[in-house]
């Protein structure tokens, strides 16, 4: 007779907790956990990445473009080592991640044993808002259901260790004895509001003000119905932190798009010019792009009372859920009557797209990459997921793509790490399989990690119902923002040793692998590879050659910035170039409006 081993139950109640998709890659320390995968028929899905680092981003991004938990999976030592970066993205842009590791067999522990790693001091600070580890069959249940159930409330990482032999253990459940703790699947939906004596000072701060800013991070998704109700009352523009660029479609005409060193002019003078902040679910943190303190009063909306009055000094922090809180606010507000301001602000957001326009438009050599981003914007499809790396290719991700109603994006966030764009859109895939990725990347995360994860995307391509996933990389053969960070903060050319890239051939490396692969050496060739990419009927890499010197010119640069990079210049560099390039794409801000821009 077939015995139910600690394996066997972490599976059927991984299960119960619908959990359908399980990222990692095997080891010995997880035999056990296989071998149980095998007889309950891969349910939930294990899906092989080719590093777990790539797990865990893929358990991110599932766990982003889907609203459930991401859960990954490795064995002991390396393979544990081996998660955390992924696990910091999750804790860092505060998403619901359990992570399942594999340890030493007990008795060997303390021994000095082969990949025994002190796996607690290991994720202490990553997953410590849960961590623990099984030592008898009856901890199982308990403590995986605290796992997952503090992922979900805290929206952090959390992590479970099995020893290698308890994993193959003969399962027995918790019994109604001392020291024993049972434990329940279900958890209540729960949305926590402010008190009405909050609410009402909020209000009050927010109908005194004649010039009113929002700034909506990734907390306000769901509410976006609310929070336009809120920017039509009190005659506000909308700016958005980058984890917030899909909680509001950039068609409506006062959303003024990203804030920060990525953002646009509209955001920088909205924060620049506002005489009233309300933010909604951000912890932005670079404060030099929020009000002048005294500037602005301010209203906070955060449903984490840890995380609010902490960049700015907000008068009322009213901690809750976006959206039912808004709901509770919004009768309390006056609707302003003077539309002066939210016209000037619609007026700039319509001058900032003409600037972009021109700049996309400049020759550049061979391609310009602000180009090949402007390109794609019209062709997006409406339910498109995107994802971008860190570095210069999320600032024509950010100014250049508009958000429509049903599109999702994401990147790392506060963690910045590079390598993401890619496992996060196998994550989306995995999550939507009924829907296009498209992942927006740099030549050096491609390198990285990128060509590995192709491998993964080729290996599962034809389990998805909509075919498509487009990687795309921006191949400038540089390290295209730390290049420009030396730049404009250091004074300095780049390091050649450290930031040029070897040319490999992305689509060349693809198409051995039997996806689509398309080279782009000019721009006359940008719109017509997207189109066959977006149209094809399987995963597609696109290699555009784009040009290293486009700088990605900050929404407000400053005297020392431009001081910096003059110097830099002098020092070293292609200078007559890149000087060009910069002063081409600051001109396009001073140059008059067409006619048809009015």
């Amino acid at each position: 007779m077939s015995r139910t081993t600690v394996g066997d139950h972490l599976l059927e109640r991984l299960r119960a907790w619908g959990v359908s998709h399980v990222f990692g890659y095997p080891g010995d320390g997880i035999n056990g956990l296989l071998a149980a995968w095998g007889r309950a028929g891969d349910e939930p899905r294990f899906i092989q990445a080719r590093h777990e680092e790539m797990a865990a981003f893929e358990a991110v991004g599932y766990a982003k473009f889907s609203g459930r938990v991401g859960v990954c999976v490795a064995t002991s030592g390396p393979g544990a080592v081996h998660l955390l970066n992924g696990l910091y993205d999750a804790k860092l842009d505060h998403v619901p991640v359990v992570a399942i590791v594999g340890q030493t067999d007990r008795s060997a522990m303390g021994g000095s044993y082969q990949q025994e790693v002190d796996l607690h001091t290991l994720f202490k600070d990553v997953a410590g808002a849960y961590l623990e580890t099984v030592t008898v069959p009856e901890q199982l249940p308990n403590v995986l259901d605290r796992a997952i159930r503090t992922a979900y409330a805290r929206r952090a990482p959390t992590a479970l260790i099995i020893p290698g032999d308890v994993q193959e253990l003969p399962y027995s459940p918790p019994e109604h004895a001392h020291k024993m703790v049972p434990s329940s699947l279900d958890v209540s939906d729960w949305a926590p509001v402010p008190d009405d004596a909050s609410l009402t000072r909020a209000a009050e701060i927010l109908d005194a003000g004649s010039k009113v800013a929002i700034l909506v991070g990734q907390g306000a998704a769901g509410a976006a119905r609310e929070v336009e109700e809120i920017a039509d009352t009190l005659g506000a523009g909308v700016a958005k932190a980058l984890l917030g660029m899909d909680v509001l479609s950039d068609e409506l005409p006062y959303v003024t798009g990203p804030i920060g060193l990525l953002g646009t002019r509209p955001s920088y003078e909205l924060m620049r010019d506002c005489d009233t902040l309300l933010t909604i679910g951000s912890s932005f943190p670079y404060s030099e792009y929020l009000p002048p303190y005294g500037q602005a009063r301010a209203v906070q909306v955060d449903i984490d009372p840890h995380m609010v009055g902490m960049r700015y000094p907000y008068e009322v922090n009213l901690v809750g859920d976006a959206t039912t809180t808004l709901r509770r606010l919004l009768p309390l507000l006056t609707r302003k009557e003077d539309r002066a301001w939210q016209r000037s602000v619609t007026e700039g957001v319509r001058r900032w797209h003409t600037v972009m326009e021109r700049r996309a438009a400049l020759a550049a050599d061979p391609v310009n990459p602000e180009y090949v981003a402007r390109a794609l914007d019209p062709l997006l499809p409406d339910d498109a997921m995107i994802t971008t790396d860190a570095g210069s290719v999320a600032t024509w991700y950010a100014r250049h793509l508009t958000m429509r109603r049903a599109m999702r994006g994401s990147l790392s966030g506060t963690l910045a790490s590079m390598g993401s764009g890619v496992p996060y859109a196998i994550g989306a895939k995995f999550a939507h399989p009924d829907r296009p990725a498209i992942a927006l990347v740099g030549d050096g995360a491609m390198q990285m990690n990128g060509l590995a994860e192709l491998v993964t995307v080729a290996k599962y391509a034809g389990e998805w119902t909509d075919p498509r996933l487009v990687v795309a990389v921006w191949n400038n053969q540089d390290l295209n923002m730390v290049s420009w960070e030396m730049r404009a903060l250091g004074g300095a050319p780049p390091f050649e040793a450290s930031q040029s890239l070897p040319d490999v051939g992305y689509a060349d490396f693809a198409r051995s692998l039997g996806l689509e692969g398309i080279r782009v050496t000019a721009p006359e060739e940008v719109e017509d590879a997207w189109r066959e990419a977006l149209a094809a009927d399987g995963p597609t890499v696109l290699d555009f050659r784009t040009d290293p010197a486009v700088p990605p010119v900050p929404p407000h640069a400053t005297w020392d910035q431009m001081e910096a990079t003059l110097t830099s210049l002098v020092r070293g560099g292609d200078r007559a170039h890149v000087i060009a390039q910069g002063l081409k794409a600051k001109a396009q801000e001073l140059l008059p409006r067409r006619s048809d821009d009015r």
